[in-house]
């Protein structure tokens, strides 16, 4: 199983003046998941090199077994510290891709042409997808057949209530709840900060950091079984 993790290069969160970037739980989970299962990981990023963590995803308050595991694995740290260019990745590789959130993803992913096609030749080449927390925004501008990827499709993903409870509601490009409704897709949520995750074919969304065991769970499930 050779899988490819797609993080944000994006670390400023708006003109706030604070930092973003992609938020540890949701990528440390899925990637001991993975590897434990034996998958062959490959990290990549916009710019390449050392991806920025959202702060917020450092305090004690976010912390959880794959957190803590994650703090003392210099080996992933170093491994982390040089992803490959996006520009440098193709679909043809691999058998899937995980995209963490964080807020980064909303600034950078969503309109970054080569995360875009990328995710349409994954969509193209019939490959499992998993998007959480707010990294189902990167699904913005992504098409299937000239339509939204996601018209029609059962999803999930950072609600507006999640987005209200953390106060930056007004500060981010857009709502990812919002952007999946306007889409056309059918958005669905559990209650804010539980595991919810939906599935649609090859396509595993997630609602929030507790969501991305989960959402790695479905990966595993699709890529063993293909």
């Amino acid at each position: 199983m050779k899988i490819l993790m797609v993080l944000t290069s994006h670390d400023q969160l708006g003109d706030t003046g604070k930092k973003t970037g992609f938020w540890v739980e949701e990528f440390a989970a899925p990637y001991y998941i993975l590897a434990n299962a034996g998958a062959e990981i490959t990290l990549a990023s916009p710019n390449g090199g050392q991806p920025p963590i959202d702060p917020s995803s450092t305090t004690e308050d976010a912390q959880t077994d794959a957190t803590r595991r994650f703090d003392k694995d210099e080996e992933l740290q170093k491994k982390l510290a040089m992803t490959k260019k996006l520009e440098d990745v193709e679909a043809s590789n691999f058998d899937g891709v995980f995209y963490p959130g964080g807020h980064g993803p909303l600034w950078d992913l969503a309109n970054d042409l080569k995360s875009i096609s990328l995710i349409e030749d994954f969509n193209q080449q019939m490959k499992p997808m998993a998007f959480v927390c707010h990294a189902p925004g990167v699904l913005a501008n992504v098409e299937d057949h000239k339509n939204p990827l996601v018209r029609g499709k059962n999803v999930t993903g950072f609600a507006n209530s999640e987005e209200d409870a953390v106060g930056l509601s007004d500060v981010v490009p857009f709502k990812v709840e919002d952007k999946m409704n306007q889409l056309g897709a059918n958005f669905s949520k559990g209650e804010d900060w539980s595991s919810y995750v939906m599935v649609d074919g090859k396509l595993i969304t997630g609602q929030n950091p507790a969501s991305s065991e989960k959402a790695a769970r479905e990966l595993l499930r699709m890529l063993q079984k293909s």
